[in-house]
């Protein structure tokens, strides 16, 4: 039997392994209703979460605080409602020339992402590190949504160095997770919606796209993989990001885009992790429907290797308890 870790590699290989490799993220509450549903927390143990991702707190939000926190770059955020969401932008205005970026040290918690690591390590799992927001999500995080879509109009010269100091943050964390044993590295970078690339395919072009190529080139110098976490359809721009030196594409969110069809066209130059729904079929659906979903899935996306398989978003609340039980013995067949 294979270990996890080689189940990943072999996958990532194109090779066919014994069992798919799978991460299945479940939240809190739904994980406490599952307990109640088999009798005890057994059930957790049958589950093979294959990838740990591990991360640097500070690039995050802290939700474990009431109602606000200010993260190091100097934006505040509210935390008391679902989803979080930024009530401050640390610049309010397009201006550089007064703003202090955070020194790499005050972020780094080696002690933390030790641990992380020493974790997963003891579980046999392939790890991948993240960076946390990613190059556009930082530029939005400093500025707003509304401001950073602005930006890119009509201050496109204030837009490119402030994505130039996001992308030297990113480049100095990648250069730490290079000294650790670490399998891989994730930009988490939403760049789609439900209809395609959030800020166009041209923009994207100018201002993203060199700059995610930056961070895919230092990933392997360093020998790991490259990851992508994209929600939304980036349908239009896959071509663009197999060129820029993707390796695994995460999240394939299939409300968005035909996830089959991305496969089929690209399969052979990019691996897939993801793909199972969870925005209308894991709330709304049926268990049988849930299972049929997870067996299409797992025939054949992870025919011929370059599949990891996964809910597209953790399961959450609104997930009835009959359908989280069907995604879990829906994976454990897989």
């Amino acid at each position: 039997m294979m270990h996890l870790r080689e189940r990943v590699l072999a996958a990532l290989h194109y090779e066919t392994t014994d069992v798919l490799p799978y991460t299945l993220p479940i939240e809190e509450e739904v994980v406490l209703r599952l307990d109640a549903h088999y009798g005890g927390a057994a059930w957790r143990e049958r589950l093979q979460q294959h990838l740990a991702l591990i991360s640097v707190p500070a690039l995050g939000v802290r939700t474990d605080v009431p109602e606000r926190y200010t993260d190091p770059f100097g934006t505040t955020w509210r935390t008391d409602r679902r989803p979080y969401h930024l009530e401050i932008p640390a610049l309010t205005e397009p201006d550089l020339s007064g703003f202090v970026w955070p020194e790499i040290d005050a972020l780094w918690d080696a002690d933390i992402i030790a641990q992380q690591i020493a974790a997963a390590q003891a579980e046999g799992k392939f790890i991948v590190a993240t960076t946390g927001f990613g190059i556009f999500e930082r530029s939005w995080a400093l500025r707003g949504f509304e401001n950073a879509m602005t930006d890119m109009l009509l201050e496109p010269k204030f837009y490119e160095a402030l994505l130039d100091g996001i992308l030297r943050i990113h480049l100095e964390i990648v250069a730490r997770f290079l000294e650790l044993p670490v399998d891989g590295i994730l930009l988490s970078d939403d760049w789609g919606d439900q209809r395609g690339v959030i800020m166009g395919p041209r923009l994207w072009r100018k201002f993203i796209k060199p700059r995610a190529a930056q961070f895919n080139a230092a990933v392997h110098a360093g020998g790991k993989w490259t990851f992508q976490h994209c929600c939304g359809s980036v349908f239009d721009i896959i071509p663009e990001m197999i060129e820029n030196g993707l390796d695994v594409l995460e999240s394939l969110q299939p409300e968005a885009m035909d996830v089959y069809e991305i496969k089929r066209r690209y399969g052979q130059q990019l691996r897939l992790w993801g793909g199972l729904g969870t925005q209308h079929l894991l709330p709304f659906g049926a268990p049988e429907e849930i299972h049929a979903e997870v067996a299409r899935l797992r025939n054949e996306l992870g025919r011929g290797g370059g599949y990891i398989l996964s809910p597209a978003k953790a399961l959450m609340p609104e997930v009835p308890t009959e359908n989280a039980v069907a995604v879990v013995e829906a994976f454990l067949d897989a």
